[in-house]
């Protein structure tokens, strides 16, 4: 087949493909699970990035308290509590990532604001914090943003998981990310499939845990 011919394929397929994208899985990365007035409502970490040309609010319903989920993110990074996610996925490419089924004390500390230690993938850099606020919201921002920065309330790009409750049994867990980035556009498949595992893994573990039997205490 003629090189021209080769060339005018594959733009067609990458045109179809990124049709594609645009028209059926764009709005679903946009608000998977999240309703009309959680994705257009302000969110902790929202002031961080004032103009973003995108928006994702993706959210899902755990039956246990805002109490009950924010240990599972608290622990959240590659070295602590791993990802909930796809962890064969990620240890494909040498990520070293093992989702734990427990609440690890050691990571339970309060972070402050530009601590790096949760990092999503072995060879990546930490994303620093951006706002940390216990039982409601855990924002990172970007690889790049310094301390003095995300003090100041700015970031180039803001992730931000957030408890919203919905009563004393019930929570929204909502995960926003907001940015300007076209890499991040580029990699947003990837990143919603990924995400929306570690949001359903975080759901089945905050709600195991609540319903286990509390240990027998021998006489």
């Amino acid at each position: 087949m003629p090189a021209p011919v080769v060339l005018a394929f594959a733009v067609l397929i990458l045109f179809l493909a990124a049709a594609l994208l645009v028209v059926v899985a764009r709005p679903r990365i946009n608000q998977w699970g999240a309703t009309d007035q959680e994705h257009q409502a302000t969110w902790p970490g929202d002031h961080l990035v004032a103009q973003p040309s995108f928006v994702w609010t993706n959210a899902v319903t755990v039956q246990a308290p805002a109490a009950g989920i924010w240990p599972w993110l608290v622990q959240l990074g590659q070295g602590r509590g791993g990802l909930y996610s796809y962890d064969w996925l990620e240890n494909l490419i040498g990520c070293d990532v093992h989702s734990t089924d427990r609440i690890l004390p050691e990571c339970q500390h309060h972070l402050q604001v530009g601590d790096r230690v949760i990092r999503m993938a072995r060879y990546a850099p930490c994303a620093p914090v951006a706002l940390f606020q216990p039982a409601r919201a855990l924002v990172l921002g970007h690889i790049n943003d310094t301390s003095a920065e995300l003090l100041a309330g700015y970031a180039r790009s803001s992730w931000a998981f957030i408890l919203e409750p919905v009563d004393r049994h019930s929570t929204r867990l909502l995960v926003r990310c907001r940015g300007n980035s076209l890499m991040a556009r580029l990699q947003a498949p990837m990143q919603f499939v990924m995400q929306r595992k570690m949001m359903l893994g975080i759901k089945q573990r905050a709600e195991a845990s609540l319903s286990a039997p509390e240990p027998s205490v021998s006489n």
